[in-house]
């Protein structure tokens, strides 16, 4: 069904927030469920995100492989586009660059959220198949217990001080995170040059890894305190919900480096079998309300309306307090889908001969 959403004022917050027509949420309710994937509740303040719909709308949400990587999400939509049951995804939020090959392969179907005008035309399809939500950049999570010269950009990993130390957040043949970190290391070693970054970032990792320096397992919060991966190549705000978890224990830096700053945008869309249509809809209503807008940016994520917020005077002081200095983000560099679909071919092609660890 096509559902007609009207906005509406919620009393009291002084935030508009896009309402479902009451067709859609009666549907999405008779569906009863939703079935997401690859969504960790430390990811970009997932875990409230999740809470506030399930208490907005009483749908149960049944949460498929949290640490899965973007090119695992496409591959399980391939596997149940006849089922039905509890594996098959109804909604996906994956790296830009998996959103105009997943709508090539029809695996997706539209839906244009109430909020559409607000989500940047760059950010975006046409025809609505997928829609930018988020977006941060790369940046070195650090315990501090274990790394007493914090690295400041990419050529300092490769000093002998770092040995055994650096990992990247999941496997760059398949997980976008890895991929752009691999990417944003290429990037800036060819001085800036795009073109020229897959390769550049191969021969980085490759030399990382010949000087003992890269450790190849994915790394997470869990790894980085216990020392097995002291410092991970990881987006902004995973790092930034690390260091709050961890409150201390250890000491986390986060660092956005010097050179080579890459802005990654995710993207939402719906399956184009998922069983339960009408309930992923209604997720994206909510995600692209006022109100989930807020509480990404409340994990550390840049939501895409993040200037329709700001200029409408609705972002909080408080949560603007707690991201790095705007400064970091200045030199950040936004790949396009063409550069983005040259560079990953690359890597995911290349690692394993290019750099020969078998990141797990």
């Amino acid at each position: 069904m096509t559902s007609v959403s009207v906005l509406a004022m919620w009393a009291g917050t002084g935030l508009a927030v896009a309402e479902p027509s009451a067709e859609l949420i009666a549907a999405a309710k008779k569906e009863g469920q939703l079935t997401t994937i690859a969504l960790p509740h430390d990811w970009c303040g997932y875990g409230a995100v999740i809470d506030g719909f399930k208490a907005k709308y009483g749908l149960t949400i049944n949460e498929l492989n949290p640490d899965a990587g973007s090119g695992d999400e496409i591959e399980a939509i391939k596997a149940n586009k006849g089922n039905t049951g509890p594996q098959a995804p109804d909604v996906i939020d994956v790296g830009l660059s998996f959103g105009p090959s997943a709508k090539a392969e029809g695996l997706l179907q539209p839906y244009k959220v109430s909020t559409w005008d607000s989500i940047p035309d760059s950010a975006k399809d046409a025809e609505g198949y997928w829609y930018g939500d988020y977006y941060g950049v790369l940046a070195f999570e650090v315990n501090k217990d274990i790394v007493t010269n914090v690295p400041t950009d990419w050529p300092d990993l490769l000093k002998p001080d770092y040995k055994n130390a650096v990992a990247l957040a999941g496997d760059p043949r398949t997980a976008n995170q890895a991929i752009q970190g691999v990417f944003a290391a290429g990037l800036s070693s060819a001085g800036g040059d795009v073109s020229k970054a897959g390769e550049a970032g191969l021969k980085f990792f490759s030399d990382l890894n010949k000087a003992g320096n890269f450790v190849p397992v994915i790394g997470k919060a869990a790894s980085l305190a216990q020392g097995a991966t002291p410092i991970i190549i990881r987006w902004d705000y995973n790092a930034l919900a690390d260091r709050d978890t961890l409150n201390g224990n250890p000491g986390v830096e986060v660092v956005v480096p010097k050179t080579g700053v890459v802005a990654g945008v995710y993207v939402q869309a719906i399956s184009a079998y998922a069983p339960h249509p009408n309930a992923a809809k209604l997720w994206m209503e909510y995600l692209y309300s006022d109100e989930g807008q807020l509480a990404w940016l409340k994990g550390y994520c840049h939501p895409i309306r993040f200037n329709d917020l700001a200029k409408n005077g609705k972002i909080p002081a408080d949560l603007l307090a707690k991201m790095p200095p705007a400064a970091a983000y200045e030199k950040a560099v936004f790949p396009t889908l063409e550069e983005q679909k040259q560079y990953s071919g690359v890597i995911t092609k290349q690692w394993d001969t290019a750099v020969g660890a078998s990141v797990q």
